[in-house]
């Protein structure tokens, strides 16, 4: 799979494509359909490459750059899924003022059309495009039928536990229900990032932890969670997790600090991916660092059970 950041000049390889089109915030099932069902599908009809077409940063974060962090992944992770569905093309483009000021009619001529020469267009039932939000998936129709290419919209995706969509996955995660976000997006929520160097306390105390910032991830429910973490070399390692402020021994800026089982290697510097797998408990200030420690090999004697039922 090629990654492309950008729409101009772009070779005759990088275009022509029958592409899904969306932000795939968590690539979740309903976003899974857009890209596996509705564009591949146009690709092997029409004998076209796959391609994806999503947008960094998120525009959220370019028009509300005070808002909670509120990401279900990062841009790696992101590409790491798209590339799980065979798509050739992964068009991350920026969007900064220019993507910005488009018109949802503009956005098509000048991106859609001139620069990626798209064959096809495969939208979520809620899509919405250009300055203020104006284009809708008939808007798109339209513009496919001005500019010559197919488009198709798939319809709302439902599982047992309701609608399918970004929002849910944050709330089940604030909820503190990883477990719910699963169902939802078709694979644990996890986060990814470099491993920084704490205060060690962890290590004095007999469980080595990596700490890891939450930065623009959504901040799930503070607590304590069964997780499987992996690392550079390609190891999945079950641990327990805190996500939070640590309270007992001193606050410090939300972030995750996970305990890796039989694992005492140094990987300060290393990225490092974890999935939430259960949530424990909520996290909680203790009387004392004793209090804390008996509770933390509670919590790890429980992970262990979880994560042997997990498999």
């Amino acid at each position: 799979m090629k990654i492309i950041h950008g729409w101009k000049g772009l070779a005759g390889a990088d275009r022509g494509a029958a592409v899904a089109l969306g932000n795939f915030d968590g690539v979740h099932l309903g976003h899974q359909h857009v890209i596996a069902d509705a564009a591949a599908a146009a690709a092997r009809a029409m004998g076209a490459p796959l391609g994806v077409i999503s947008f960094e940063p998120h525009a959220r974060m370019h028009f509300n750059p005070e808002a909670p962090p509120f990401r279900l992944m990062n841009a790696h992770q992101l590409a790491r899924t798209v590339q799980t569905f065979d798509a050739d093309l992964f068009y991350l483009l920026p969007f900064g003022v220019e993507m910005a000021n488009f018109s949802d009619h503009d956005f098509v001529s000048e991106v859609l059309a001139k620069g990626l020469g798209v064959r096809h267009v495969a939208v979520g039932f809620d899509i919405t495009f250009g300055k203020g939000r104006t284009g809708d998936p008939e808007a798109m129709r339209r513009y496919g039928a001005e500019f010559g290419f197919s488009v198709s919209v798939a319809a709302a995706v439902e599982n047992s536990d309701g609608k399918i969509s970004s929002t849910t996955v944050r709330d089940a995660l604030r909820d503190g229900r990883p477990d719910l976000a699963r169902k939802i997006m078709g694979r644990p929520f996890a986060i990814e990032g470099v491993v920084q160097k704490g205060r060690q306390l962890g290590r004095q105390l007999g469980f080595p932890t990596a700490n890891v910032p939450l930065g623009d991830y959504v901040a799930p429910r503070f607590g304590v969670y069964a997780t499987r973490t992996r690392l550079k070399d390609g190891r999945h390692l079950e641990g327990v997790a805190n996500i939070g402020v640590n309270p007992t021994t001193g606050e410090v800026a939300p972030r995750l600090e996970v305990w890796l089982f039989e694992f005492d290697e140094d990987i300060y510097g290393e990225t490092i991916e974890t999935d939430l797998i259960a949530f424990l408990r909520p996290e909680e200030k203790f009387d004392s660092v004793e209090a804390m420690v008996d509770q933390i090999y509670l919590d790890e004697r429980i992970a262990r059970q979880i994560l042997a039922r997990d498999g």
